[in-house]
């Protein structure tokens, strides 16, 4: 048997689906299990266990839903048993359409539910982990227990360092510039024996540069902002003592390859989309405005998050302390 499964469209999201194809795995145990992926998340997804192929996608190679089709029916010639899409956009139904899929799954919400053989009722206010595993669970009427999210990047040498991400996707999730600042010359001043690593992707960049002008304590600050590949960051992470972050695809990535998690949130909620793995997690949000959690991307309220500048520094320096004592 093969299968085909159109992953997600965000690093957080991939993370979160290697629980469904581990699942899928353990179901269909002798199955070929082949993905396509966003060619930006390509290197992740060589960390997943039981993938056997990597169809990596781009929108610019493949523009419009013309593109798409086309890219699907690159594929026919594997002639796939069951086509799975966890993404539930029309252009991912067209997709698997076109791949000639005999069993074409999923979820839909953009009219390509003429497209699927199995449309499965999305649920709702589950975490992301279970609201995959769901598809699953509808398609093949067994209910899944073991919900292992994980990857498995090389082995590392432990560098004892601590891992900072301030940026997100979203403007919403982003730590503000100047509490940025603030925290980071707090958490330098209160670790003196630490050597600390910003991380990030290159559009990320430009802000890292501004966080670090006029830093105390630079020769302890390592910048690999723009340096690393999703694998190469996995890896980085493997040998790291904590990852302190905003709600964003690092703190997943940390989280899969078993690094201790301080999640700092504001707009995202954490109900649905924390990291999955709760051992060696901590969650850490402020509470006190009436619109968190509010999803939204961009604050219309204020400006900038004022829910990720009201965090607490305290909470965030002793959730650090406890990981970094036992290390």
């Amino acid at each position: 048997m093969k299968i085909l499964i159109r992953l997600p469209n965000w690093l957080g999201d991939v993370v979160m689906s290697t629980a469904f194809i581990t699942s899928v795995k353990q179901l269909y145990h002798d199955a070929r299990i082949d993905v396509i992926i966003k060619k930006e998340l390509s290197s992740v997804a060589s960390l997943i266990p039981g993938v056997d192929t990597i169809h990596s996608f781009s929108k610019q190679d493949n523009p419009g839903l013309g593109g798409v089709y086309r890219f699907g029916k690159s594929l026919r010639s594997e002639q796939y048993d069951i086509f799975f899409t966890l993404p539930d956009s029309l252009s991912a139904a067209i997709m698997g359409k076109a791949t000639g899929a005999k069993k074409r799954v999923g979820f839909s919400k953009e009219g390509g539910f003429f497209l699927l053989t199995k449309v499965c009722r999305r649920p709702k206010n589950v975490h992301r982990v279970n609201e995959y595993l769901a598809l699953l669970e509808q398609f093949t009427g067994k209910t899944i227990g073991q919900k292992q999210v994980k990857l498995q990047p090389e082995p590392q040498k432990k560098s004892g360092l601590v891992l900072l991400n301030f940026n997100s996707e979203a403007d919403s999730r982003r730590m503000p510039l100047d509490k940025g600042k603030e925290l980071l010359k707090l958490l330098t001043q209160t670790f003196t024996d630490r050597q600390f690593g910003l991380i990030g992707g290159p559009k990320d960049s430009i802000y890292i540069e501004q966080l670090l002008q006029g830093a105390d304590n630079l020769d302890r600050i390592s910048n690999f902002c723009g340096k690393t590949t999703l694998a190469t960051l996995a890896n980085l992470m493997e040998g790291a003592t904590v990852l302190l972050s905003t709600d964003s695809g690092p703190a997943h990535l940390a989280n899969s390859v078993g690094l201790p998690v301080v999640a700092l949130f504001g707009a995202g909620n954490e109900h649905n989309t924390a990291p999955n793995n709760t051992h060696n997690l901590t969650v850490i949000r402020a509470g006190q405005l009436p619109c968190e959690p509010c999803v939204r991307n961009v604050c219309k309220l204020y400006g900038i998050p004022k829910c990720m500048q009201l965090l607490d520094d305290s909470r965030i320096i002793n959730a650090l302390s406890v990981y970094l004592n036992h290390a």
